[in-house]
């Protein structure tokens, strides 16, 4: 965990409330072009339901993956309602954090089995979902940049246990090709090596094939797939255009 437990929780009740105050009033069925198809409604039920399942995850200190129900049942008819139940819902979420151990061993889908990854991975999902109903609603969408660096960071590490959700991964291969992710206003950098047989990161690679570089903000919205984000690419497109077409979750 690259930032403390107390950052990650004070930082989810800081964006769902972002989150809350961007939507609330908006219409519910305006388009958002960083998650196709979706709309504002769509989002918001998204991230709701997720923060709600991480809560009970934590609550329970899950040892195994537990089903995920598609629709809580506390949702409500009008999706003008969404803003509301969504605080609700992150109430709950903070509450939780504070009674919960960061190192309490539980499931978790990628390599950090304790209860720190489920607040990272919330922090992250709610961040980029902000910044997504804002830029659909035309408004300003900053992005702390040590939150956007550990948000890459966090993404690099956990996209090769992503298959059992978003099978497409499983098409990062590669005869050892590199691709380096640098941050152009932090000092932060990470290699990602494609192997015939997988993929990850590697501290230790060498010369690059490939390189996307960027402000952290720029970089993170990069790696989720986010149309404009501004990234400079260089070395094998072809590389870079297969990366892009399988690495978004």
């Amino acid at each position: 965990m690259s930032l403390s437990y107390v950052t990650y929780r004070t930082a989810i009740d800081r964006e769902t409330h972002r989150l809350v105050r961007a939507t609330t009033g908006a219409a519910p069925a305006t388009p958002v072009p960083g998650c196709p198809d979706w709309t504002l409604a769509d989002l918001l039920r998204h991230t709701g339901n997720l923060q709600r399942w991480f809560t009970v995850l934590l609550r329970d200190l899950a040892q195994q993956r537990p089903a995920r129900p598609e629709i809580d049942p506390d949702l409500p008819a009008d999706p003008a309602r969404y803003p509301h139940w969504l605080a609700e819902g992150a109430a709950a979420a903070d509450q939780v954090l504070r009674d919960t151990d960061p190192d309490a061993p539980m499931w978790a889908w990628g390599p950090d089995h304790h209860a720190r990854f489920w607040a990272r991975r919330m922090l992250l999902e709610t961040l980029v979902h902000r910044v997504d109903a804002e830029q659909a609603l035309g408004l300003p969408a900053e992005i702390d940049p040590v939150l956007a660096a550990d948000g890459v960071d966090e993404f690099l590490t956990n996209l090769p246990y992503a298959t059992p959700f978003a099978p497409h991964v499983a098409g990062l291969r590669g005869a050892d090709d590199v691709i380096r992710f640098e941050c152009a206003d932090l000092d932060r950098q990470w290699a990602v090596r494609l192997r015939p047989d997988g993929f990850g990161l590697d501290p230790d690679a060498g010369t690059a094939h490939a390189t996307v570089r960027a402000g952290a903000a720029e970089l993170l919205l990069f790696v989720y797939g986010r149309p404009g984000s501004g990234a400079s690419r260089h070395g094998d497109a072809a590389l870079l255009d297969r990366w892009c077409a399988n690495s978004r979750f």
